[in-house]
C-alpha cells in the first residue's frame, strides 16, 4: 500500500551533494512531485535561514540525502533535528541510503526509519517513487 502523494517534497542534502540532489529533483519533478531544495529556490538578496525555515513548514515529506557530506553537514542536521521533533513528519521522512555512512550521527533516531538504498539511482528512484505509488519513468 503506498502513502499520500506529496504536495511538496523538501529535500535535504549537503551542498557538497548538491549534483546528486538535483538529479534527484528533477527526476521526482518529472514524475510530478514538487521539491524544494537550497540550491533551486533560494535567489539572490534572499534570507536563506528564513527561506529553509518557510519551506520545512510548508512541504509534506522530507527526502534526506544519506552521505558521509550530510553527515557533517551542520544545516542538515537542524533540518532533520526539525523534522523528528515535527509529529506531522511521522512517516514522511525518507533517508536515501547514497554511501554507507553513520545515520545515528545525525540524530538518534535515523536508524530506526526504513531506508532506501540509494548505491544504484535508478533502482533508487523506482523505490522512492513507488512510495507514493507513481511508476517510474527513466
Amino acid at each position: 500500500m503506498s502513502s499520500p502523494r506529496p504536495l511538496e517534497v523538501f529535500l535535504s542534502h549537503s551542498d557538497l551533494d548538491r549534483d546528486l540532489a538535483e538529479s534527484v529533483a528533477d527526476l521526482l519533478a518529472r514524475h510530478g512531485v514538487p521539491v524544494w531544495f537550497s540550491r533551486q529556490r533560494l535567489q539572490g538578496a534572499q534570507n536563506w535561514h528564513d527561506e529553509i525555515g518557510d519551506a520545512l513548514n510548508r512541504c509534506d515529506w522530507v527526502i534526506r540525502l544519506a552521505t558521509p557530506n550530510a553527515i557533517a553537514s551542520r544545516w542538515v542536521r537542524l533540518e532533520v533535528g526539525f523534522v523528528v521533533r515535527t509529529p506531522r513528519f511521522d512517516g514522511r521522512l525518507i533517508p536515501l541510503l547514497v554511501e554507507p555512512c553513520d545515520l545515528q550521527a545525525v540524530s538518534w533516531t535515523l536508524p530506526q526509519i526504513q531506508y532506501i538504498d540509494f548505491s544504484d539511482f535508478e533502482r533508487g528512484m523506482r523505490q522512492l517513487l513507488a512510495t507514493w505509488g507513481i511508476g517510474f519513468r527513466p
